[in-house]
Parts: C-alpha cells; sequence; structure tokens
C-alpha cells in the first residue's frame, strides 16, 4: 500500500509542477539578436534588419560580437548620428550581451571606435498593446511577415522549460519526487 501511496504523490508533484511551470510554455519576451548569424561587425547595415524586427516592452535585443575589439554603447540621438558618446546611457564588453527593453521609446546603439564603419542601430520599442496576451504576442511573433523577417528573434522560454523538465528527471531519478 505504501508504494501507491508514494506513487501517487509523485504523479501529484508533477502536475503540479507543470501547472506552475505553464506546461513548460515559453514566454512572451523575444530575443533579437543583432545581425543574426553575422553579428554585431564593422560594414553590415543594420537599418535594414531593425526595420525587419517589431520590437516590444519586455523583449531583449542581444550583441554578439568578438570580445575586447567591439563594444555596445547605448547614447542618445545626437549621439548615434554623430558617433560620439552624447548621451551616454550604458555600455556592454561581454561579447554576448543581452539588453532588455524596458521602455516604449527608441534606442540608439553604436560601437565605440567602429560606429563611422556602420556598427550603430536604432530601434524602436513599442508598448505591448493591453488587449494583447503573452499567448497572442508569441503567436504574432510566428506569422508575421516572411520567415526572413523574423530571422534574428527566437523566444526566450526554452532554457527555462529545460530547466524545468531537468528539475523533474532530476527529482524521479534520485527519488525526490
Amino acid at each position: 500500500m505504501a508504494i501507491f501511496q508514494h506513487c501517487y504523490c509523485n504523479i501529484v508533484l508533477l502536475l503540479l509542477v507543470l501547472l506552475l511551470s505553464g506546461g513548460a510554455a515559453p514566454s512572451a519576451a523575444t530575443d533579437h539578436i543583432v545581425g543574426v548569424n553575422r553579428g554585431w561587425n564593422p560594414g553590415i547595415n543594420y537599418s535594414s534588419w531593425a526595420h525587419n524586427q517589431t520590437f516590444y516592452v519586455g523583449d531583449l535585443i542581444s550583441f554578439r560580437y568578438q570580445k575586447n575589439t567591439y563594444n555596445v554603447f547605448e547614447v542618445n540621438k545626437t549621439g548615434y548620428d554623430n558617433c560620439t558618446m552624447d548621451g551616454y546611457a550604458g555600455n556592454w564588453t561581454s561579447g554576448k550581451d543581452f539588453i532588455p527593453l524596458n521602455k516604449s521609446q527608441t534606442y540608439y546603439f553604436i560601437c565605440n571606435g567602429f560606429c563611422f564603419g556602420g556598427m550603430k542601430v536604432s530601434i524602436v520599442v513599442h508598448p505591448l498593446p493591453k488587449n494583447v496576451t503573452a499567448r497572442d504576442h508569441d503567436t504574432q511573433l510566428a506569422t508575421r511577415g516572411s520567415a526572413t523577417a523574423n530571422l534574428g528573434a527566437r523566444n526566450v522560454g526554452l532554457r527555462e522549460s529545460v530547466m524545468v523538465w531537468f528539475m523533474i528527471v532530476v527529482g524521479f531519478g534520485f527519488g525526490l519526487i
């Protein structure tokens, strides 16, 4: 009888974890990878990339580049237009930077030293419409425009989903659940 009670507890805990994780559903935030597979490098037209993206509050913009060679600075419009540090608001130097887009506004990013070589991008971040749920936002991401318009945008929720399933598998393997 104790074996069946232990099994029952495992099933209840598994269902509870799945319920709390939303069935391991992905989150609504989108990670927009600047330059997609070309990364953050000189000689690339980032304006055309940005025009093929739709940014919403809560999304991320990420820059992938050679560490110790390039960088990312957030500046104001004057700094962007003139490739200067005017309106400096932040800098990143890790080579794999994830920047949250927390406000509905225009953001300006440059690489100090390589801005004149084309390493600059401006993006417009829109508020998430009040009548759009997280699932609706994901559906819009999946269906808008052509497949090339969505290059560089990936759902952030995969990492969280994998972690939940990993914890479940480990829990069963060690008899914790």
